[in-house]
């Protein structure tokens, strides 16, 4: 971990210099995957075929590629019988919490007689991305499905890289409502839904996280579908004072850094004594983690110490615009209500994010590499469109269309004009 302390004449040109680290930059695949996707796009299936036998050493058929409805509750009904009731208490929160957010639509008549408004209608098709490799996560099927489902998205396809698939995301995918699953990883995995390849159909929006790979080819795709965002490594900022226990923090920065040797933890706290001992409560469960490996190299890379009063945090936070933060202080609420820029806000000594991870019910998909300075979490609202209504009758075209004729004469479009001004003669 390294030390900042806010109070040294260097500490802004130091901390700038932090934050403009290029954390976990991979190396440069964007060509690669171009060509991926551009053999997808016109190869199709074989195409898709082709790559799994290449980059995941599958030997799958447009007949196999699908996992089968008897697979999925088998897979599911294998599932620990602890895991798969967390898995439905975790999905119940989730639901109830997404449902709150769905807007109205509206309608009105204003003083011109003209009929506005606007209605809300959900996305007809969207793939998710469910990573495999270091671990399988149940969590992302249920965060990223369970919103479309009730946004009311009528198919909601999955795809995960094949192999042995784990009972608890099988369970995961039954309980948030996903169609169907499709054995493939990868950009052509994300090319294949974007494209349709066989018997897998294109989709309309593609959600959920993945490797470098995955984020070029969803950086790629945008245009074609929709993408949710382009997802960095985890992040973590930890507001705490000397009244915490320091294992309990220490546990809390950790969680993220177990993520990825990319993920960045950072502890901001008024006491320096209370550092030292964070530092070593963290060397400690570094011991046993069984993560600890990867966890030591996040820290040791990317992780920080910050002394600084707690009147400065917020500001510090808004800096680094991270993906979570925790306040584990007395009246949480007076620094957070002062935070701009962070994915999600976690209050108090007995809020660890990991909490959010799993079954708080808000979102864990969350803008990450200083995003949150403009992007919000995954939410109902990534699986809904707004159109605009409009409706004039006689009266009320009679007053708009002598303003819209001049604007449109002076943008130099006679056919706009005319269009606005030739029903006047009806």
């Amino acid at each position: 971990m390294r030390w900042f302390d806010s109070s040294a004449a260097d500490f802004d040109a130091l901390f700038r210099a932090f934050l403009n680290e290029r954390r976990g930059a991979p190396a440069d695949v964007d060509a690669a995957v171009a060509d991926i996707l551009e053999t997808v796009r016109t190869g199709g299936i074989a195409a898709v075929l082709d790559y799994a036998r290449r980059f995941d050493k599958a030997d799958l058929t447009a007949d196999t590629l699908r996992v089968t409805a008897a697979e999925i509750d088998a897979g599911a009904a294998a599932c620990d019988p602890s895991v798969r009731d967390a898995i439905a208490f975790a999905a119940k929160r989730i639901e109830t919490y997404h449902a709150r957010q769905r807007p109205a639509d509206q309608s009105w008549t204003d003083e011109a007689g003209v009929e506005l408004g606007w209605r809300w209608t959900p996305i007809e098709a969207v793939g998710i991305y469910v990573p495999g490799g270091r671990a399988a996560y149940p969590s992302t099927v249920l965060m990223n499905a369970i919103p479309a489902k009730v946004a009311g998205v009528d198919r909601i396809a999955m795809i995960t890289p094949p192999g042995q698939m784990s009972p608890a995301v099988l369970a995961a995918a039954k309980e948030a409502g996903v169609t169907e699953i499709w054995r493939l990883g990868g950009a052509h995995g994300v090319a294949a839904l974007a494209y349709g390849a066989g018997p897998i159909l294109p989709v309309d929006k593609i959600v959920g996280p993945g490797n470098a790979y995955v984020t070029a080819a969803k950086r790629r795709l945008y245009g074609v579908v929709g993408i949710d965002a382009l997802a960095g490594p985890s992040e973590i900022v930890v507001v705490a004072d000397a009244a915490n226990d320091p294992a309990w923090i220490a546990a809390d920065l950790l969680s993220q850094a177990e993520h990825d040797p990319d993920a960045q933890s950072i502890l901001i706290t008024p006491d320096a004594d209370f550092g030292r001992a964070v530092e070593a409560a963290i060397e400690a469960q570094l011991a046993v983690l069984s993560t600890g490996e990867t966890a030591r190299a996040s820290c040791d890379a990317n992780g920080a110490i910050i002394i600084a009063p707690l009147d400065v945090s917020p500001a510090l936070v808004d800096a680094i615009a991270p993906e979570h933060v925790e306040f584990a202080v007395d009246n949480p609420e007076r620094l957070a209500d002062q935070v701009r820029h962070a994915g999600a806000i976690f209050l108090g000594r007995h809020t660890p994010e990991a909490i959010g991870d799993y079954v708080a019910g808000s979102n864990h998909v969350l803008p990450t590499s200083r995003a949150a300075r403009f992007s919000s979490g995954l939410s109902i609202y990534d699986f809904i469109k707004r159109t605009s209504l409009v409706k004039c009758s006689p009266a009320a075209f009679a007053v708009l269309g002598p303003p819209t004729a001049a604007l449109a004469t002076a943008e130099g479009l006679p056919a706009h004009a005319r269009s606005a001004s030739i029903r006047t003669n009806d």
